[in-house]
């Protein structure tokens, strides 16, 4: 079941989003490093659409939605944990996120990937449109776009 997050879930999804991340090997001072970003905040919660995916009453997974710019909205964070990767769950919140994205009125809906997850956004519709510098050294992240109409 998908359903919208609030302020009293911020710890759960930030842990939940660390705990994903690590799933592709990531060193655990990588992962330290990334903290501020893979943190879900108050302020998140107050300003963007932010869902998760609820088993027996935990989060599992979530998405969060920027709010719009013009007619673009940002994919800023899906993550599903370790577990039930593999499940369909990432796919549920995905098209979850184009029905709430459709209804913001945006006509597309892009993020910056995890190299892991390039393959999973490109099976969905989502096309490379750029790259950015990681905080990695010498790698670089795929932009990707997928075009609501």
């Amino acid at each position: 079941m998908i359903v919208r997050a609030t302020i009293s879930d911020v710890k759960r999804l930030t842990a939940l989003a660390i705990e994903s991340k690590s799933y592709w090997g990531y060193s655990n001072d990588v992962l330290e490093s990334w903290t501020d970003a893979l943190t879900v905040s108050e302020e998140m919660i107050s300003k963007c659409q932010i869902f998760k995916f609820l088993v027996n009453h935990t989060a599992v997974g979530f998405y969060v939605l920027n709010p719009p710019e013009k007619r673009s909205i940002e994919l800023e964070m899906l993550f599903v944990i370790p577990s039930f990767i593999g499940k369909g769950i990432g796919k549920q919140l995905i098209q979850h996120s184009f029905e709430i994205a459709f209804e913001l009125k945006a006509t597309s809906i892009t993020l910056v990937a995890d190299p892991n997850a390039f393959s999973f956004y490109a099976s969905k519709g989502f096309y490379e449109i750029d790259r950015k510098e990681s905080a990695i050294p010498g790698r670089l992240l795929p932009v990707m776009q997928k075009d609501l109409i």
